[in-house]
């Protein structure tokens, strides 16, 4: 709270209406995260505020007022009682659906402690007792997996639904790994060698191999490199043998500017993931067997949205190649995927730094991604390019002083200013702009309204030809990206003309597009895949590891790094904040978790040699008989026999740890599973029939691939399909028949379901048993009881959700509102059914029309969102 009237040096003076103004408050929020973020990491603190909006993070809580302190002592104050109200709602939305607690914790995170649980659940519930509730949801929700102790001793935590991204992302990339279908001849290479060394490029030795290793014909290559080793370079040289060989090339990055280098600096095609992911959406821009994607900066990619790029990309057949540095700046996301990848996979590195033109420079370089962070800063401040203020004010000048005289001294020279936040980039910007007046630079200046920030936040800025600027949003039709950086030539209120640094000229109306800022200095985080020439630092508590490397490393030759005495004490302390490792993790860091195994109680078993087929042998026994005989020729062949663990009714000693813990909570697992399925034998047979199905899924797509690619299916495999094709046979009669005829008319569905993604194969199998059922009926008529089943399957599920929901089966809740969102999807596939289910709008619970189409208005009055995807709470 402060006063609405402006303060000067003669007292109060009038009130100040604009900062009632949203984006105002919008960007004093942003500001106020910035501040306490740097001084958290300051004192490594291991936390951080997000400024944004619950609704724009994707977390389905409301957000509470704020209280100042006389709301607090006045219990009757109605702000108070706002704030109490919002609390116990979030608190009661907790307690009823607590995926919506551990799915907004692991937005940015893929494990967390019981601590990061608390902090959760004090911000969003009021009072102890709803505060003990909401921790007690929590530590009994269903998708809560406990990994086990970190390196500091903290019981560490993730989510079903982060292992099963985890294992979705590492069943991609084994698939991928073991397929070699994008082979490029020798020949082909050769040429494109010998064209690059034309234009004047020699590839060093680690460049050729990493040429080799990407374009040898597997479906993944992996390459990672330091920063300015000529990455792009080498990819550059890559895509011409992969297009001479016939293939596409395309190019993503997770931001913009990395995706417009990737372009300038190897000829791909680029964009961002995002603009690539919402293309599939609108059936556009889908993957094909004759694709290579390449993905730069892919350390930078959460895990989700990478398991999603690679799950399409292995779906279709396509290559892909992730470039990248594990060192360099972590993903904003949850997860680790790219390091994952590679020390699951290997890949081949390259250590020889190109872009730095001094030997001593390039050695700082080699230091900063091996962590050697004091090691560079030492290098450069021997050679005078580390220089210390008495304040961040004085550092801030002097680095504008320096800006200043290399821009006149070398006005070809490309350069660029980093900092760490957006509040410290306005402020060079400004001052910038200033130096360049004075120097006569700058033509008059035109006031426009722009809008900066993703929140839509707008503001007014002062641009004049000779500005430097940077394009905030990618724009397809002008050819910008997010980050692309140019001059004016002209501006006016209403247009605007800019020369882009790849010598483009852009103009536009600024109506049309008005996401555009001063350019002189960036985030570093925008400045990841930049290189310039010449780069001015300023050093701010924010910073680490990855920061400083990302910053230290963007240019060939020279570096000047500023710092302020109020923000490091001494030079020891510059050193200690700029070596922090904030690497991320993944859930798999903690436990070994099988790509194979979807449920996180069976892969803990049999990791510690209890076999889970001998415990479902022993469950089954205890099945009612007439859902037993369901099981009747299902081979369940148990392992080896396992050590004994205490019965359930010995109470374990939780003051011992090792083997005997262990046990007894592997004890505590399986008899949990034990009476889930004895009391919902119809759970156990929809488990075991998935279990069937992958099973033959994968048997039979080793067959077709192997009579892809003109080879006689082995013995071992035949041997395997027959076997599969007795247990599906056994649970679900005809079964294989059916799924093999949806795998002859759609390959992609066996390795898809696999892989454990088994919706469309499930609704394939149905469309087929209906076929087979009726073969010889009216075509007519088998649409019509197709229409009639899916009127049907839908109400009967959503009765299902609802029970579900009433009950607290919240995980069967989210399972059953996932298929519904496949069913609605497959509407899109699908016009016949949704034309013949127009008609029949009021059986499918819409009230009424709002314009969409069918498998949008379905989902729309059922509640579901599809746009967050499948398995994702509602």
């Amino acid at each position: 709270m402060l006063t609405m009237r402006s303060v000067d040096e003669t007292g109060f003076g009038p009130k100040v209406r604009d900062w009632n103004r949203t984006e105002m408050v919008e960007h004093w929020r942003e500001r106020w995260a910035e501040l306490a973020n740097e001084r958290m990491a300051e004192l490594d603190i291991d936390a951080r505020i997000d400024h944004r909006t619950l609704e724009v993070q994707g977390i389905a809580l409301e957000p509470q007022s704020q209280i100042g302190a006389p709301a607090q002592r006045i219990e009757a104050a109605d702000r108070a009682e706002m704030h109490r109200e919002i609390a116990r709602t979030n608190g009661a939305r907790i307690i009823a659906d607590p995926s919506v607690a551990l799915d907004a914790i692991t937005q940015q995170q893929s494990t967390f402690t019981r601590r990061d649980m608390a902090v959760f659940a004090h911000r969003h519930s009021d009072g102890i007792d709803q505060f003990n509730e909401v921790m007690g949801a929590m530590g009994r929700a269903p998708d809560l997996v406990e990994l086990g102790k970190d390196g500091h001793g903290q019981d560490r935590f993730t989510t079903r639904d982060m292992i099963e991204a985890e294992q979705r992302l590492h069943r991609a990339t084994d698939l991928m790994a073991e397929t070699e279908r994008h082979a490029v001849n020798d020949a082909d290479r050769q040429a494109a060698l010998a064209r690059a060394e034309q234009r004047g490029l020699v590839l060093s030795g680690e460049q050729a191999g990493a040429l080799v290793h990407i374009t040898d014909g597997r479906d993944l290559g992996i390459v990672v490199g330091y920063a300015g080793t000529g990455k792009s370079a080498m990819l550059g040289v890559a895509r011409e043998a992969w297009e001479a060989s016939g293939y596409e090339v395309r190019g993503v990055a997770l931001s913009g500017i990395a995706a417009e280098n990737l372009e300038s600096g190897s000829g791909i095609a680029s964009r961002t993931i995002a603009s690539l992911e919402h293309g599939w959406q609108q059936g556009r821009d889908m993957l094909s067997s004759r694709d290579v994607l390449v993905i730069d900066e892919a350390g930078m990619v959460g895990t989700r949205q990478l398991e999603r790029v690679l799950s399409h990309a292995a779906e279709a057949g396509a290559k892909v190649v992730l470039v990248g540095d594990p060192q360099q700046l972590q993903s904003i996301e949850a997860g680790a995927a790219f390091r994952s990848i590679h020390e699951r996979h290997g890949g081949v590195e390259i250590h020889e730094v190109r872009r730095q033109r001094e030997d001593w420079q390039r050695a700082a370089t080699r230091d900063l991604a091996t962590g050697r962070t004091g090691n560079a800063i030492d290098a450069y401040r021997a050679h005078d390019r580390v220089h210390e203020a008495a304040t961040r004010e004085g550092a801030r000048n002097d680095l504008i002083e320096g800006w200043d005289r290399d821009r006149q001294a070398s006005p070809d020279k490309s350069r660029i200013i980093l900092t760490h936040t957006n509040d410290e980039v306005r402020e060079l910007n400004e001052a910038a702009r200033e130096k360049m007046r004075e120097a006569g630079g700058l033509g008059d200046d035109v006031h426009v309204t722009i809008q900066r920030g993703m929140n839509g936040e707008r503001g007014e800025r002062s641009f004049a030809s000779g500005d430097r600027v940077m394009f905030l949003q990618n724009e397809r039709g002008l050819g910008v990206k997010n980050g692309t950086l140019g001059t004016i030539e002209t501006v006016s209120a209403q247009s605007m003309s800019v020369r882009t640094d790849d010598g483009r000229n852009v103009s536009f109306d600024l109506k049309d597009y008005d996401r555009i800022d001063h350019g002189y200095a960036a985030t570093i985080h925008k400045a990841q895949g930049l290189t310039v020439d010449r780069t001015h630092v300023l050093a701010t508590p924010g910073l680490d590891a990855h920061g400083s490397y990302v910053a230290l490393s963007r240019h060939r030759d020279g570096m000047e790094l500023h710092y302020g005495r109020d923000d490091f004490a001494d030079q020891d302390r510059l050193v200690r904040t700029l070596s922090r490792d904030r690497a991320k993790d993944m859930a798999s860091d903690y436990e070994r978790i099988e790509p194979a195994q979807s449920d996180p109680a069976r892969s803990y078993a049999e990791r510690r040699g209890i076999s889970f087929r001998e415990r479902v042998v022993e469950i089954v026994r205890k099945v009612p008989e007439k859902v037993r005989g369901i099981f009747d020729g299902l081979r369940l062949t148990t392992g080896s026999p396992s050590e004994p663990v205490s019965g359930k009714d010995a109470a374990p000693d939780q003051s011992k740890g090792g083997p005997e813990r262990e046990a007894a909570e592997v004890q505590r697992k399986t008899d949990a599973l034990e009476r889930g399925v004895a009391a919902d034998p119809e759970a156990a047979l929809r488990q075991v029939r998935t279990d069937a199905l992958v099973r033959h899924a994968r048997a039979a797509d080793a067959i077709i691939e192997a009579k892809r690619q003109g080879l006689d299916p082995s013995n071992e495999a035949r041997r395997e399909l027959g076997a599969a094709r007795q247990a599906f046979d056994a649970v679900r009669p005809n079964g294989w028949q059916d799924a093999e005829a949806a795998y002859s008319k759609d390959n992609s569905l066996a390795r898809e379901a696999g892989s454990g993604r088994i919706a469309r194969t499930i609704r394939a199998l149905q469309l087929e048993a209906e076929i087979r059922t009726g073969r010889d009926a009216d075509p007519a008529v088998g649409l019509s009881r197709r229409a009639d089943h899916f009127v049907e399957r839908w109400q009967k599920l959503g009765q299902a959700s609802q029970h579900q929901y009433q009950v607290g089966d919240m995980s069967g809740y989210k399972a059953t509102r996932a298929e519904m969102g496949d069913m609605a999807n497959s509407l899109k596939r699908d016009p016949q059914m949704e034309s013949l289910l127009a008609n029949r709008k009021r059986e499918l619970g819409i009230a009424f029309d709002s314009g969409r189409r069918l498998g949008d208005e379905i989902a729309f009055h059922a509640g579901i969102d599809l746009g967050r995807g499948r398995g994702i709470g509602i």
